[in-house]
């Protein structure tokens, strides 16, 4: 089967993203609250897509988000430049005491029987005052952009937030870019900014209406949209078959839906998962193989999958071949510290193929 996505081959942006990026606090596998010691990671699901697609793929790419004026902010610049990132922001002044502020999370990785641990500090969260009419959409997608993209995070933060995703996806149609969105259920964050579940499940069908690649796994699929499915503890992570089961209630309500993704894992300690993928990619499913990580950080792992298939897609690989890329690029970032790539493509394509652990000479 071909691609069924109607891709430009010419753009100036091959991929823009809109989200919050936030830094994350990272104590290793010791528990947080005995960290001696802490690094930093810049993150943020939407740039992440960005930033592994620039830094291992070598597409251009770009972020449209917040940024406060005050050192935080710098740092985060920092990292989104470093990554080869262009950056779209909406500034906001720091008041020296209380904000806006750049979102905090925290985390520990665990190690053995101890599962990893990560809270957050997203309170006067510069991107969540963003709302439509902060970017001008008209002169971003001028040049050119091949495809576009948001998620479910930064959908719940505020009431305007999802209407800016709204905006910019009405924007990126106009314009003939593709676009996907990443649902990403957060329970917390749905409920922490007012009307919990059911106004996440009223925003993301309104979201998902605009989409034509969706990512998602059956726990997103029942709790971002509402869709009927098995208890998502009753089946095996590995088990693709609750996934490809739930595909036609999904594209019954939103027909304009060509691809739809997730990663499989099965989680034996926090540093050894078993782990897969699948895709429904124009009324076929495809199963992506399976191995063994030992897991560094899994943070990451879910956007490096994505990474990985949006640049299959758009570089024309076969649906097999983009599934594979996605998997393989997914497993490789979980074996590096932080959220975004340090897989070389040459990495990806051998791991894609089958490749080994043996040393490279």
């Amino acid at each position: 089967m071909s691609n069924p996505l109607a891709i430009s081959e010419k753009g100036d942006i091959d991929f823009l993203s809109l989200g919050a990026l936030v830094h994350r606090l990272d104590s290793g596998i010791d528990p947080f609250h005995k960290a001696a010691s802490l690094q930093v990671h810049v993150s943020g699901g939407e740039f992440n897509t960005s930033a592994n697609l620039s830094d291992c793929f070598g597409m251009r790419t770009a972020v449209a988000s917040a940024m406060v004026d005050y050192p935080v902010g710098d740092l985060i610049n920092e990292r989104v430049q470093a990554m080869g990132v262009r950056p779209f922001y909406k500034r906001f002044k720091h008041d020296g005491a209380r904000g806006p502020n750049m979102a905090t999370v925290y985390s520990d990785r665990g190690h053995g029987v101890r599962a990893p641990v990560v809270f957050y500090n997203r309170s006067n969260e510069a991107a969540a005052l963003l709302k439509p009419g902060d970017f001008d959409w008209k002169a971003i997608f001028a040049g050119g952009v091949r495809w576009f993209h948001s998620g479910g995070i930064f959908a719940a933060l505020s009431e305007t937030t999802a209407e800016l995703i709204i905006e910019a996806m009405q924007a990126a149609k106009n314009s003939g870019a593709v676009v996907s969105f990443d649902l990403n259920y957060r329970e917390k964050l749905w409920n922490a900014s007012g009307g919990g579940h059911q106004r996440a499940l009223e925003v993301m069908s309104r979201i998902v209406r605009h989409v034509d690649v969706l990512v998602g796994n059956e726990e997103d699929l029942q709790k971002g949209l509402g869709i009927k499915g098995p208890e998502v503890a009753a089946t095996s992570g590995l088990d693709s078959s609750a996934f490809i089961a739930m595909i036609d209630d999904v594209v019954s309500r939103h027909p304009q839906i060509k691809v739809l993704a997730t990663t499989l894992r099965e989680v034996h300690s926090t540093n050894r998962h078993t782990w897969s993928a699948v895709a429904w990619i124009a009324g076929k499913a495809y199963v992506a193989p399976t191995c063994d990580l030992d897991v560094r950080d899994r943070v990451g792992g879910g956007d490096g999958f994505a990474s990985g298939l949006f640049y299959g897609l758009m570089s024309g690989e076969t649906p097999e071949e983009a599934l594979k890329l996605g998997w393989a690029h997914g497993a490789l970032v979980t074996t590096f510290p932080g959220d975004t790539t340090m897989a070389k493509l040459e990495q990806v394509r051998a791991f894609a193929r089958g490749g080994s652990a043996r040393i490279q000479r």
